[in-house]
């Protein structure tokens, strides 16, 4: 009992301390790129962001947390698990990136109405099989409980990250700003393939590549396909809400009278200066959420129910926590650490109204890290399906109300109410 605490914790501290160094340099990588890039280059980022996020989405089906939860529950040989998934990764990536290069030109066209965006939407197609294996290699360690090689590739691949951009984004930006965007986001490609490089480093160095044991298994890959798919249907169904949104929002404006420079406009203050501020803090969650997956499994599977509610309860309190904390500074000092940090006020307004709300976002992440290692991913599906639904209803219906981007931020108020009240019911019930 006490060597499971320890290792909880010590997996906890680890990705919070990892994770607040690779926020730090993610802060000055967030203020070099924004001035270098400038409102218009972050207006078309923001835009196409909702794409990638989807494509992202899809292009992972949350293996990593199969894996996780598969090797932390010892059900087969690990490095046989990680091979497999690999397989599944590199398939769908391959025929994701020929479909985006496809269909940019419509979904930028047509979809979007802003043409420029079709070349970032193919940049960002090139880097999904580097996120997707070092997505890989983290659900593998993760599983493992040790943490070290994922806290050890963040900052390692920040870093890298930070001295690309500062030597050469200022230099792809005196041709355009199109190029330094494309730029920015092959970059990814580099710091993805430093983390890969560090991982490398701590997988187990007696692995016999002759031994028909570590090709991946068609019982593993059903295994791990059981549990993704249920995973990531939820994830796609709020990639799909978070893509239709500025569809959305730039239909019913443009239809409501608003200008599409104004929508552009706001539409990239709110994602990249409200919600990058407000989100900021997040890795605190996110490293109670990874450690917290494979430690319920472990004591799930082991039928260890009370120890998988304290584990919950402490997970919730601490993100209860850290989000009051968080949301409270960001309230009041919204002006100032916007200025800061984007040399700009806008969207300070959005703040105001979103940060009291988002001390109930900071569950979302231990809430559903929860249902998954409990095997109730089809329930935290069904929860992001039905949030999705209530959002993009709202979001239309008060997207002609005449008040411009506050009908967004209603929404996204809404969809937190809803989504962290019924996983919170279902875990309750579950218990």
């Amino acid at each position: 009992m006490r060597k499971k605490r320890n290792v909880f914790i010590e997996s906890t501290f680890i990705l919070i301390i990892s994770g607040f160094f690779t926020k730090i340099i993610g802060f000055i990588i967030r203020i070099v790129y924004t001035r270098i890039i400038g409102p218009y280059g972050i207006s078309l980022y923001s835009i196409a962001m909702p794409t990638y996020s989807l494509l992202l989405t899809i292009a992972t089906l949350a293996i990593p947390i199969s894996i996780s939860k598969l090797v932390a529950e010892a059900k087969g040989r690990a490095i046989r698990i990680l091979t497999s998934a690999t397989l599944i990764i590199l398939v769908i990536n391959f025929f994701l990136i020929l479909l985006t290069f496809l269909a940019a030109d419509y979904i930028a066209i047509n979809l979007l109405k802003e043409a420029q965006v079709a070349p970032i939407l193919r940049a960002m197609a090139l880097t999904l099989p580097f996120v997707s294996i070092s997505s890989v290699l983290k659900g593998y360690f993760s599983g493992k409980q040790n943490l070290v090689p994922h806290a050890t590739s963040n900052v390692i691949e920040q870093i890298i990250r930070l001295i690309i951009i500062v030597v050469v984004l200022p230099i792809l930006m005196k041709k355009s700003v199109m190029l330094a965007l494309i730029g920015f986001i092959l970059l990814t490609i580099v710091s993805e393939i430093s983390s890969i490089i560090v991982f490398f480093f701590f997988l187990p160095k007696k692995i016999h590549f002759k031994n028909y044991n570590i090709l991946p298994s068609k019982a593993i890959t059903k295994d791990i396909l059981d549990i993704s798919i249920p995973t990531v249907s939820g994830r796609i169904v709020g990639n799909i809400g978070y893509f239709f949104e500025p569809i959305i929002i730039t239909q019913l404006l443009l239809i409501s009278g608003y200008s599409n420079s104004f929508i552009l406009s706001e539409y990239g203050a709110y994602n990249a200066y409200s919600l990058s501020l407000l989100t900021m803090p997040s890795f605190f969650v996110a490293a109670i959420s990874t450690a917290l997956l494979p430690e319920i499994s472990k004591c799930s599977s082991r039928g260890n129910k009370s120890l998988v509610i304290k584990r919950i309860k402490q997970g919730l309190f601490f993100a209860f926590v850290i989000g009051f904390f968080f949301s409270t500074v960001i309230f009041i000092f919204r002006d100032h650490l916007l200025f800061m940090l984007y040399n700009t006020t806008h969207g300070s307004d959005y703040i105001k109204i979103l940060a009291p709300f988002f001390v109930l976002f900071y569950l979302e992440g231990v809430l559903a890290s929860s249902l998954q290692a409990l095997g109730l991913a089809k329930v935290s599906m069904k929860i992001s399906l039905w949030g999705v639904v209530v959002k993009l209803v709202t979001l239309a219906v008060f997207s002609l109300c005449h008040i411009g981007l506050y009908g967004l931020v209603i929404s996204e108020i809404i969809n937190i109410i809803f989504v962290v009240s019924s996983a919170f019911y279902q875990l309750k019930k579950a218990l």
